[in-house]
């Protein structure tokens, strides 16, 4: 881990209430879905697929893939974190086994390939991406999928021009507060797809997320309109030029 990265413990509360109790996480939430939902599909029904979701914070997704009835690891360096994703476990009845430690020295803990590597929003906070993917690639079994979201660079500096910020599109996007949920390494999609690929992996599907909701001018509607919204997210999500435009870009990867 480079002392870089980043850990939320200090805000655990704030990022549970700003990501996943609004319109942007609803939208978040039901396209990663069906998008894994499209992975699950490729594997028999009647057999436990083990998942590791790295850097999986508060576990959303991992409670959600042991209601299935999977094998599901979740690592992350948050202690808050992993405490509120183990208190939403024990409520849901389901078993998921949660480490506290970086994805780069989770080898340290277990010696254990995965059908599935989830990596969600974690790209954007580590000093050293490939080294990140790298470690990822460790811990997934040959023939294996790895589903990696990333904070998309070319969506917040559309989105800070057209709010007008050009000061800060000056800095080079540079962050002002330190402990803010904008994360430090927003990234150029054709880098991480290249860094995929120097690592042998084979990209299988591209998606957007967020591609419309971040850039409405009258944010109400995402409320009043929500329904609509998301289903021209679905719609749309894996269109040029839309998806280069989306918040996060969610890629889907062979091993």
């Amino acid at each position: 881990m480079n002392k870089q990265d980043r850990n939320f413990d200090d805000i655990s509360n704030k990022f549970a209430q700003n990501i996943y109790g609004t319109t942007k996480g609803k939208i978040r939430e039901a396209i990663v879905w069906q998008e894994l939902e499209k992975i699950l599909a490729t594997y028999p029904t009647n057999k436990p697929l083990t998942i590791l979701d790295a850097g999986g914070g508060q576990g959303q997704i991992a409670g959600r893939l042991a209601k299935l009835g999977h094998q599901v690891t979740l690592c992350d360096i948050s202690e808050q974190m992993l405490e509120l994703a183990k208190q939403k476990a024990q409520a849901e009845k389901v078993t998921i086994n949660c480490l506290c430690c970086p994805i780069q020295q989770l080898d340290n803990l277990i010696n254990q390939k995965f059908d599935l590597v989830i990596c969600h929003a974690v790209l954007e906070w580590v000093a050293e991406p490939i080294e990140l993917i790298a470690s990822l690639k460790k811990h997934l079994k040959p023939e294996g999928y790895l589903s990696l979201m990333f904070y998309n660079y070319h969506a917040l500096l559309f989105k800070t021009v057209t709010l007008g910020n050009f000061g800060y599109t000056q800095s080079g996007l540079a962050k002002r507060k330190k402990k803010t949920l904008s994360p430090d390494f927003p990234r150029v999609p054709t880098d991480v797809y290249h860094w995929l690929t120097q690592l042998d992996f084979t990209i299988l599907q591209k998606t957007g997320i967020r591609i419309f909701h971040d850039y409405l001018t009258n944010k109400s509607k995402a409320e009043t309109h929500f329904e609509q919204l998301l289903e021209l997210e679905q719609t749309y999500c894996q269109t040029e030029p839309y998806l280069n435009l989306a918040r996060y870009i969610l890629v889907t990867a062979k091993n």
